[in-house]
């Protein structure tokens, strides 16, 4: 990023961030974290302040909005509730999402989403790769790569109805599945010995340098990057 464009991205002259860095000039805070968050980095990476550590942990704390001690626990609606409020873009990072796939208020609210221009990307797991047999075994079953089929199946309709609708298969081993509607997050972290319903639900919402909530949507990221396209195999398993 240039001096100028992360002048404009955080609103300041760019004579004041040339002093930042031939000068070692110390912004003030809020140019921390506004500076933290346009090149994507923790704040303490750029400035060793023990203050700005402090700070910084507490702005992490602060955007959690709320735990859930299990999926089952989380209010029913609320999957939906952060999606109808995104404007810019949805994803789904899961191995399945069973339940969500199965939900057909979910498939309407995608389809009117993509259709008023909102970003939406769907990551299921591959079927057929070592993660998906693992994570089955972890939850004390082998059935994950049927699950991830039937979770196809259900989205099936939308591939040709939709295709602006990003459907992608990953091989990532997940340590989470996560929700994410712009700045609004669900994070669900697998347990081991336990399916990802009895797992704990965390529900975030990004606040400018506080990195908790970038840490989870950097990986959805990575994940999309390294994600393959779903073919008719992939679902019907033949």
């Amino acid at each position: 990023m240039t001096v100028q464009g992360l002048a404009e991205a955080i609103d300041v002259n760019p004579k004041t961030v040339e002093r930042w860095i031939t000068q070692g000039k110390v912004p003030y805070r809020r140019h921390q974290y506004a500076t933290a968050t346009a090149l994507k980095v923790d704040v303490t990476t750029l400035w060793d302040d023990s203050r700005t550590v402090e700070s910084s942990a507490d702005l992490s704390k602060a955007e959690i909005v709320a735990v859930y001690p299990h999926r089952h626990t989380v209010p029913p609606g609320l999957w939906r509730e952060i999606y109808t409020r995104a404007q810019t873009r949805m994803d789904v990072l899961v191995y399945s999402g069973l339940f969500l796939s199965e939900d057909p208020l979910f498939h309407d609210l995608l389809k009117a989403k993509v259709e008023a221009g909102t970003e939406a990307r769907i990551l299921l797991g591959d079927p057929g790769c070592a993660a998906v047999r693992q994570r089955g075994v972890d939850e004390g079953h082998r059935i994950m790569d049927g699950k991830i089929r039937n979770a196809l199946l259900h989205y099936r309709p939308l591939f040709a109805s939709h295709p602006d609708i990003g459907f992608r298969l990953h091989d990532a081993t997940l340590y989470n599945s996560i929700y994410r509607s712009d700045d609004e997050m669900l994070v669900n972290p697998h347990v081991y010995g336990i399916g990802a319903y009895l797992a704990p639900v965390f529900h975030l919402r990004r606040l400018p340098g506080g990195g908790l909530f970038d840490t989870y949507a950097n990986s959805i990221e990575h994940t999309w990057e390294n994600a393959r396209q779903v073919t008719d195999r992939d679902i019907t398993g033949a």
